[in-house]
């Protein structure tokens, strides 16, 4: 294949566009095809299934079916562009619930046993038809103009080029998961041609010495980034050695014939856990037994080959680091991954991103597979971009003056927990905002990318702090809502209402906290119901009450005056809550005015202050109403806030006046609901109090009302 022709045939670009220019319409056509490529390509992709199988089955236990993937990244263009209130109306509800939200398995043993009706490939289709035109002609009709910023309607359209980008690339991993008969080779996904299969004629690996210096983190060039991208941290690099080439399957080969699956001295806690639990004895592409090293295979993203031994080697981050203290034992040197900072020096050698998207084996210019590591020269190296993703010790976190997009507000703070480390460089198949230097994404360390490794001699130490202190300010300030001091003699509101929830339920088998933000009220239910879902829309507050499940001490800052913060720690056995609790609870992402269909059915549920953020309440009553038991309970708690900014005025359902009359939202909850629902109780107010600063509280009044269906 001719160098800078796309592995898919397609023409360019496939790099992220330049966010500035002089010309507006210009820049709008580009952005026009660089969506128009991104979408053909990503489809292409899926060319590569043979079987109707291959979209319906998961690849592996921990993830969607790749159907749920087809799908996805279209409905992500829709539910941004509603989000940021560029459009008006759905394409699909049902698609646009189900397929909306995949957060990726939290740990190596996060199964998902749901089973889900997912629509038909001609179904989706049909949708995602539907959608490329919308997006076109939003694309030609939006206003612009240039530069390109956060608040432009042009940036939302490249969140989702780029979101599905990153799909294209983690698709792409399982597609090579699946079982060979469902897939077939496509012309327009080449495999490299050339590889050495005799492991003893593979170039030996160097170290080369690296200067030390001054590194500047922070995106400072013109084009889209992800939030986690913006800030800036500056780190002090010592000199250090880094291996010439990534490690080689030849390379790697030594650490298992030495029995580096087998012996636990490799493995730290984590490792061995996913090790057993994946009951690895090699890398996971390999194909045959380590046994029998002559016979052994790599699978490819459509096929197996004789096994190319000078191609990098692919294997987690916990795989890596294990041959990493196996190799520091063989040799006696301080062995170990590159740091983030020490990456970036190294990528000092290769030029701006355009030269180094010409000069490796990245952004598609090539193959649809790795290739050998002495193959791209760049500075005195190899492959410091492209050809595989290469693991770091560092996990991610926001830099200095980090700021959570509103569009995506759970696209990275998820990640600050200590446990997903950063990949950089690119793979074959890294394209657009992937393919730049100023790329941050980061996997847990049991995740496969197209990823492998190259190893360092350094005096590094990774500060390998799990659960760092939560800065972010809403999520801070719920953590104190619900977990913190009372204030004011007021007592908990999550509490308050779970005691009320008790003396108005009788029958108490499964429970759902709706807009249950970080789970306070999840928690209390589950001393008292069989079974408890907590739903919110926000992957932050999700994660968050996740990591209390699992027994962890979550750390978080309150804001004391000024740039004065105090640093708090939620517990949950600081509220005789615990694993018994937990073990009741089911947390997941949802949106309360699109839920997805099922076949749960509730005894109570429970929606405090909510129903007057929503842009559609009217539709939440009745999607809810028939997911609750004949007999069960519905409580609904709000101070009536009602505001343009959350609810389109003409959606509200009280503070107006009706025919001149005034209507209260309680009269008109009466109205909505008297078909199905008896209301149970007189309205009563339930008092809270946020805390904003030391000195600053908001004292707040919800009315509570409680309905029991017929």
């Amino acid at each position: 294949m001719a160098q800078n022709q796309s592995a898919s045939g397609l023409p360019e670009p496939t790099r992220t566009l330049p966010l500035n220019g002089g010309d507006a319409e210009q820049k709008r056509q580009e952005l026009l095809t660089y969506f128009q490529q991104t979408w053909t390509l990503y489809e292409r992709l899926f060319d590569c299934l043979a079987d109707e199988k291959a979209y319906y089955t998961k690849a592996i236990s921990l993830r969607h079916p790749l159907v749920f993937y087809f799908g996805h990244t279209a409905t992500f263009y829709i539910n941004k562009l509603i989000a940021a209130g560029l459009v008006e109306n759905r394409v699909d509800d049902h698609i646009e619930a189900m397929m909306a939200i995949g957060v990726d398995e939290m740990s190596w043993d996060d199964l998902d046993t749901t089973h889900y009706q997912w629509p038909t490939l001609a179904e989706l289709r049909d949708y995602r038809g539907k959608v490329r035109r919308l997006v076109e002609n939003f694309i030609k009709e939006m206003p612009l103009t240039l530069p390109i910023g956060w608040d432009s309607p042009a940036w939302v359209v490249l969140m989702g080029i780029e979101h599905e980008r990153i799909h294209l690339e983690t698709s792409s991993v399982l597609i090579r998961q699946l079982p060979l008969e469902w897939v077939h080779p496509q012309p327009h996904w080449p495999a490299c041609p050339d590889s050495r299969h005799d492991r003893y004629s593979v170039p030996k690996n160097t170290l080369l010495p690296v200067d030390g210096a001054r590194v500047t983190q922070g995106k400072t060039d013109e084009t889209y980034g992800w939030d986690n991208e913006y800030g800036t941290l500056t780190t002090e690099v010592n000199p250090f050695q880094a291996s010439q080439m990534l490690a080689s399957n030849a390379e790697f080969f030594e650490f298992v014939a030495a029995g580096g699956y087998q012996d636990d001295r490799w493995w730290d806690e984590e490792g061995l856990g996913w090790r057993n639990f994946a009951n690895a004895v090699m890398p996971t592409f390999w194909v045959g037994s380590p046994d029998d090293p002559d016979q052994l295979r790599l699978r490819l993203l459509t096929e197996e080959v004789p096994m190319p031994w000078d191609w990098p080697v692919e294997v987690n981050q916990l795989e890596a680091a294990a041959f990493c203290r196996w190799k520091a034992e063989e040799t006696g040197k301080s062995v170990q991954l590159p740091s983030e900072a020490e990456w970036l020096l190294l990528r000092e050698q290769v030029g701006d991103d355009r030269s180094s998207a010409e000069a490796g084996n990245i952004n598609l210019a090539w193959w649809a597979s790795s290739c050998p590591v002495d193959r791209f020269a760049q500075g005195k190296f190899f492959d410091l971009t492209g050809n595989v993703w290469q693991w770091t010790t560092t996990p991610i976190n926001g830099l200095e003056g980090f700021k959570v997009h509103p569009l995506y507000d759970d696209f990275s703070t998820p990640t600050f927990d200590g446990k997903h480390a950063l990949i950089k460089g690119g793979s074959w198949i890294s394209t657009g905002n992937e393919a730049i230097k100023s790329s941050r994404y980061a996997f847990r360390r049991h995740f496969f990318q197209h990823a492998g490794f190259r190893y360092v001699i350094s005096s590094h130490q990774e500060k390998m702090t799990l659960n760092p202190y939560e800065t972010d300010s809403m999520v801070s300030q719920y953590l104190d809502f619900q977990y913190g001091p009372d204030y004011f003699s007021t007592q908990n509101y999550a509490k308050a209402l779970v005691d009320i929830a008790i003396e108005m339920t009788d029958r108490r088998g499964k429970a759902l906290d709706i807009g249950c933000a970080t789970g306070r009220a999840s928690f209390e239910l589950a001393r008292h119901f069989d079974e408890v879902v907590g739903m919110d829309y926000s992957a932050r507050f999700i994660d968050v009450a996740l990591q209390l499940t699992s027994g962890e001490d979550f750390r978080y800052v309150t804001q004391e005056e000024g740039d004065l913060v105090e640093y708090r720690q939620v517990r949950l056995k600081d509220f005789d809550l615990g694993p018994e609790q937990g073990s009741r609870i089911r947390f997941v992402q949802g949106d309360a005015c699109n839920l997805k269909p099922g076949k749960d059915r509730y005894d109570l549920v429970l929606a405090s202050n909510l129903i007057d953020r929503l842009r559609q309440p009217k539709r939440f009553l009745q999607d809810i109403t028939r997911m609750i038991n004949s007999g069960g309970v519905l409580m609904l708690s709000s101070p009536y806030t009602w505001l343009e900014a959350f609810t389109p005025k003409e959606n509200w359902l009280g503070g107006i006046r009706e025919n001149g009359e005034a209507l209260t939202t309680h009269q008109a909850l009466q109205r909505l609901l008297a078909t199905d629902f008896d209301e149970i109780a007189p309205p009563q107010d339930v008092p809270f109090v946020i805390r904003e600063t030391a000195r600053k509280y908001q004292h707040t009044l919800a009315q509570l009302t409680v309905w029991r269906k017929r």
